[in-house]
C-alpha cells in the first residue's frame, strides 16, 4: 500500500513539473506566483484524496492486523480443542479396556454362579435294578393257591437298593416317573398255564399269559409300563393263583426297573 502511495506522489510531481515548463514557453516566465495560482487548487484536491486514501489504507492495515490476531486466537483455540479431543480419545480407549475387562469378569462370575447353583441343587437320585427269577437250579415255580409276588433271586444290579430280593418287591424311595419291564416263560403243556401281571400296590397295570393247549409247549412273553410313583409305592410281578412259570440258568424270567426323572 505504501508503494502505491509513493507512486502516486511521484506522478503528481511529474505533472507539476510539466505544467510549469509549458507556462514558461507559452507566456514567458512571470515568476512562481502565477503558475502556482493556476496549479494549487487541483493539487490540494489531489492531496486530500491521497490523504483520504492513506487513511483508508491505514484502516485496512489495522483490519488486516485484527484479522491476523483473530485467526491466531482461533488457531490456539483449535489447538486446545484438538488436545482435548486427543485426551478424550485416550480416555475412551482406557474405558473400552475397562469395559472389556469387566465383561470378562462378569462372564467368569456367571460361570462360577452356574457351578455353585449346580453344586447346591439336589443331585438326581440314581435308581435302577435288574433281576432274574432263579439264582440256581431249574423247574417250575408255582402253582400257589393265591396270587403271589414272584421273588427274583438273581440280582444283576440294584442301584439305590430299592428292590428287595427277599420279597420280590420294589419300593419307591423318591417321587418320580419310573419305567418297568418284565419277561415270562413257560414250557408246560396244558394246564396249569402261565399268567403274570405287573402290579403297582394292589393295582394291576399290564398282564401276559400263554395258551393252555398241548400244541404250545415253549412260550415266552414280555410287557412294560411307565408310571408315576409316590414315596412308598410298591411295584412287583404277580403270579396268578394256580399258575406256573418255568426258569433255569438261562434266565428267561426277568424284572427290570429304573427312575426316569423326579417330579
Amino acid at each position: 500500500m505504501n508503494g502505491v502511495l509513493a507512486l502516486l506522489l511521484l506522478s503528481l510531481c511529474c505533472c507539476l513539473s510539466r505544467g510549469l515548463g509549458d507556462n514558461r514557453d507559452s507566456e514567458g516566465y512571470q515568476g512562481t506566483g502565477a503558475s502556482l495560482a493556476v496549479c494549487l487548487p487541483d493539487t490540494c484536491a489531489l492531496f486530500r484524496e491521497l490523504a483520504a486514501m492513506k487513511e483508508r489504507l491505514g484502516t485496512m492495515d489495522q483490519t488486516q492486523a485484527a484479522l491476523k490476531e483473530s485467526f491466531g486466537a482461533m488457531g490456539q483455540k483449535l489447538g486446545a480443542v484438538e488436545t482435548k479431543l486427543q485426551g478424550s480419545e485416550s480416555q475412551v480407549g482406557e474405558l473400552k479396556k475397562v469395559i472389556a475387562a469387566s465383561s470378562g469378569f462378569v462372564r467368569a462370575q456367571e460361570e462360577e454362579l452356574k457351578a455353585l447353583k449346580k453344586s447346591l441343587s439336589p443331585a438326581q437320585p440314581k435308581v435302577a435294578f435288574s433281576v432274574a427269577l432263579r439264582d440256581s437250579g431249574s423247574g417250575n415255580i408255582g402253582p400257589f393257591t393265591t396270587n403271589t409276588p414272584l421273588q427274583y433271586k438273581r440280582v444283576f444290579s440294584n442301584t439305590g437298593s430299592s428292590y428287595n430280593p427277599a420279597t420280590g418287591i420294589f419300593t419307591a424311595m423318591v417321587r418320580g416317573m419310573y419305567c418297568f419291564r418284565y419277561s415270562m416263560y413257560s414250557n408246560n403243556s396244558g394246564r396249569p398255564n402261565s399268567i403274570v401281571s405287573l402290579m403297582k400296590n394292589s393295582e394291576k397295570l399290564v398282564t401276559t399269559w400263554n395258551t393252555d393247549d398241548s400244541m404250545n409247549v415253549h412260550e415266552s412273553a414280555s410287557n412294560a409300563a411307565v408310571v408315576q410313583l409316590e414315596v412308598g409305592d410298591s411295584v412287583y410281578i404277580q403270579l396268578w393263583a394256580n399258575r406256573v412259570v418255568y426258569d433255569d440258568i438261562n434266565n428267561y424270567n426277568t424284572f427290570t426297573g429304573f427312575l426316569l426323572f423326579t417330579v
